[in-house]
């Protein structure tokens, strides 16, 4: 008969599955409710509610400007502030999660027949409480990261592990709810409006359908959090007796932050995929709207974006032990960047010919993603790599607020993205408005519009990757040891 040895009281599992699926967990519920606005916001307020895009983009530009002093307050709040002695960030994540439910749903409330100025103030207020209550779920989420292990091998598992998480909800949210939320438009007498060019039905987006979606998501995405806190365990215990404490600690973490060149080569990388990647893809919405006429048939194109992601996901183990992330990913932003031009340029020649089919178009969508999908699975490695580098520098525990300051501009550059869009729309005429009429070859502006800004983004991703992130393959391994040394080290003085 087989016993199985138990681990000591007191004694904390090894790492595992359970840390994986609980890590992957948390990004989902943190991706149902953040997706759903990134995808849906700009659409319900500009083309249900009836806001201006020039006022939209404004709007928010202001809530990430006050997402600047919100990040950096509640990362200090994080690393200063414990909510309960047995742990340092499981809390946060479910107060936060509970607050960021309600604040969701008030996001997509029916306020149709408010004011212009009405419309206005509560997209700023909900959407800026919103990003409080994100917050106080992202960053003690995020970083869990650095303190579940210190195994380079298994912070590239959590990351892989995360990247799947965060891709559920995207792929439910652009393959199941445009058959929800989106309708075919008729005409004064009820009869079905036809596009003249393709023959197929033009459709209008369904506002009121996304108030119930956003109560069945918040609530889904706050039980998926609370599993997150039963299965991931905090290992990693940092010394904290050399941190900077009260107002200073904001400064110092500053400080450490844009001191450290990885960190500011990841966050411009950063900012070019999350800005013009994961923030424009209302574009893609609207590219199967007025381009293609069938906007069920967005869900290929999501597919499509995924596949590289799919591929690379298995190997990225093996290829970033043999390459390292930093040429790994510059090389495939290169591959992107070639793409993209290719694709642009096919965009202008092609169109005017009508000869840019969807599976041309899905081609193009296939290259350009090639070097977005590598840094996806990669990224959360590579900000955990950024913050051990800062401890092993300064020896200050500053995983929340480091933490806090990137996520600042991961959200900013969603921000960005979404004034991209909208100025964007408007230099190419696009009306605003739930029955608007089109100017004649929108959708063509709109094909070249998307293509342009992901083309944009890869090239500045490479460069950044490539000439100003300064964590190689040489480095990883250094800090390997470095932190493999530590750990024999109070391993020994817990004996």
């Amino acid at each position: 008969m087989s016993t199985k040895t138990k681990a000591p009281a007191g004694a904390v599992k090894p790492f595992g599955w359970g840390d994986k699926i609980g890590y992957a967990l948390g990004d989902m519920g943190c991706g149902f409710t953040f997706q759903l606005i990134a995808t849906y916001m700009q659409l319900y307020y500009v083309q249900y509610i009836g806001l201006d895009n020039a006022h939209y983009w404004w709007i928010i530009i202001v809530s990430k400007l006050f997402d600047a002093v919100n990040d950096i307050v509640i990362g200090n709040l994080v690393d200063t502030k414990r909510l309960s002695k047995k742990s340092k960030y499981m809390p946060w994540i479910i107060a936060g999660g509970l607050v960021m439910t309600v604040l969701t749903v008030a996001v997509f409330a029916p306020v149709k027949g408010f004011s212009d100025v009405g419309k206005i103030a509560w997209c700023l207020v909900s959407y800026c409480l919103w990003s409080i209550a994100y917050t106080m779920v992202n960053v003690p989420y995020g970083s869990l990261h650095s303190v579940i292990t210190d195994r380079p091998n298994e912070r590239q598992a959590l990351s892989t592990f995360r990247s799947i998480g965060a891709a559920l909800p995207a792929v439910i949210i652009m393959m199941i709810l445009p058959d929800i939320v989106y309708t075919d438009k008729l005409d004064e007498l009820g009869n079905t409006v036809i596009d003249a060019s393709t023959g197929n039905p033009e459709q209008v987006l369904l506002g009121e359908k996304l108030l119930p979606v956003a109560i069945i998501f918040s609530i889904v995405a706050f039980f998926i959090l609370f599993a997150t806190t039963k299965l991931v365990k905090e290992r990693v215990h940092r010394d904290e007796s050399n941190n900077v404490m009260g107002a200073k600690a904001i400064f110092s973490s500053l400080k450490t932050f844009f001191t450290n060149r990885a960190m500011v080569g990841l966050t411009i990388a950063t900012l070019a995929c999350v800005a013009l990647f994961n923030s424009t893809m209302s574009l893609n919405n609207l590219v199967f709207q007025y381009f293609f006429m069938d906007v069920s048939k967005v869900k290929l194109a999501l597919v499509v974006s995924y596949a590289p992601m799919i591929i690379i996901m298995p190997l990225i183990g093996k290829l970033t032990a043999k390459f390292g992330k930093k040429k790994l990913l510059a090389f495939t932003m290169l591959v992107s960047s070639i793409g993209g031009v290719a694709g642009l340029i096919l965009s202008f020649v092609l169109i005017p010919k009508g000869m840019l089919n969807m599976g041309l178009y899905i081609a193009i969508l296939l290259a350009l993603n090639v070097g977005n999908a590598v840094f996806q699975i990669s990224v959360w490695a590579l900000v955990a790599d950024c913050i051990a580098l800062s401890y092993q520098k300064t020896g200050k525990s500053e995983e929340g607020s480091l933490y806090a300051i990137y996520s600042f501009f991961r959200k900013f550059a969603q921000g960005i993205g979404q004034a991209v869009v909208s100025i964007g729309l408007m230099t190419i005429g696009f009306v605003e408005g739930e029955n608007a009429v089109q100017p004649e070859g929108i959708g063509n502006g709109i094909v070249k519009l998307y293509i342009l800004v992901l083309m944009i983004a890869s090239v500045i991703a490479f460069l950044s990757m490539a000439f100003i992130y300064n964590i190689g393959k040489k480095e990883e391994l250094e800090m390997a040891a470095a932190a493999a040394s530590r750990a024999n080290i109070n391993a020994g003085s817990d004996d």
